[in-house]
């Protein structure tokens, strides 16, 4: 489809390069994952990658911190309202009846208001917002580090604890976090094997976070940085063991996250969401505004094709 020199073209997923490389992953239940694009002069001007399901519903994304539509050339409200009208009548031609889009924080895609407003305007249904702490500035990082690091260092080691940060060799931690936090009465919905799969393939965007006592020489807290894009860490997957008497590990592994994100020259950390079904969890919340500085939201949105 075309519209004023705009062209749609779908590709697989799978055959294209992402920086956030979550872009490539579907999940068990979608058959199909493609890429629509929005292309002027072999250019693409905006993006999204949609995994398709047999019983035809579209989302963007699945079992993925989020999707939604990306900007990678100027792009004006019109051509961007086009896009996505080109887009709904091609999931109308392979009969695709829903779509649901995750559209990421400004902090990932600078134009994500502007995403928002088009999709309203395209007849997407706002479902939900989902609010994301998060700390930017790589030079804010750094002086961060510089300031809070020394007194972190000296907790470390009047309570002999140990902090590791690894690329991951092995899995058995996960079992330690699934334990911990049913111990607490969380629940841990996250798919192991997908997380397997992402990091056999992308082993240096993860990164394993753990302190351990060293009287017992045993872990007592872990915690995941991923970078899904090149210049950001994400915080992910945080367990405490709740047996454990040292206080403050929860700090520990944000501080020792900021140390990460400092050393790999990132942007911006994103603490992630603190919320579950019943809420928004208000003391986790406050917990993590100590280490963030800017607040944004992710939103949902739904289409019904006709």
């Amino acid at each position: 489809m075309k519209s004023d020199s705009f062209s749609l073209r779908v590709v697989s997923a799978n055959e294209e390069r992402f920086p956030y490389f979550l872009r490539k992953y579907s999940s068990p239940n979608f058959s199909q994952l493609l890429d629509f694009q929005w292309i002027k002069k072999s250019k693409i001007h905006v993006s999204m990658t949609l995994a398709i399901s047999e019983s035809g519903e579209a989302y963007s994304l699945p079992q993925s911190p989020f999707g939604g539509i990306w900007v990678e050339e100027s792009i004006s409200l019109e051509a961007l309202l086009e896009f996505i009208q080109a887009v709904l009548e091609r999931l109308k031609e392979i009969k695709v009846h829903l779509v649901r889009v995750i559209q990421a924080p400004k902090q990932y895609e600078e134009h994500s208001d502007l995403i928002s407003y088009a999709l309203q305007e395209s007849g997407f249904h706002l479902e939900k917002l989902t609010s994301h702490q998060f700390f930017i500035g790589k030079k804010r990082i750094g002086k961060f580090v510089q300031k809070s690091l020394p007194k972190y260092l000296s907790k470390l080691k009047e309570n002999n604890l140990n902090v590791r940060i690894n690329p991951i060799q092995n899995f058995s931690f996960l079992e330690e976090i699934r334990l911990w936090n049913g111990q607490k009465g969380y629940e841990m919905n996250f798919d192991e094997n997908r997380l397997i799969q992402q990091v056999s393939e992308y082993p240096e965007r993860y990164f394993l976070i753990s302190i351990s006592d060293s009287r017992q020489e045993k872990s007592i807290a872990h915690s995941l940085a991923v970078k899904l894009t090149p210049n950001s860490f994400y915080y992910y997957l945080s367990a405490i063991d709740p047996k454990s008497q040292a206080k403050g590990l929860g700090e520990i592994l944000l501080m020792y996250l900021f140390k990460l994100a400092e050393k790999h020259k990132a942007e911006f950390i994103d603490l992630g969401s603190s919320e579950s079904e019943a809420g928004p969890n208000h003391s986790l919340i406050f917990f993590k505004s100590r280490f963030s500085n800017d607040i944004s939201n992710k939103s949902s949105w739904s289409c019904l094709i006709k």
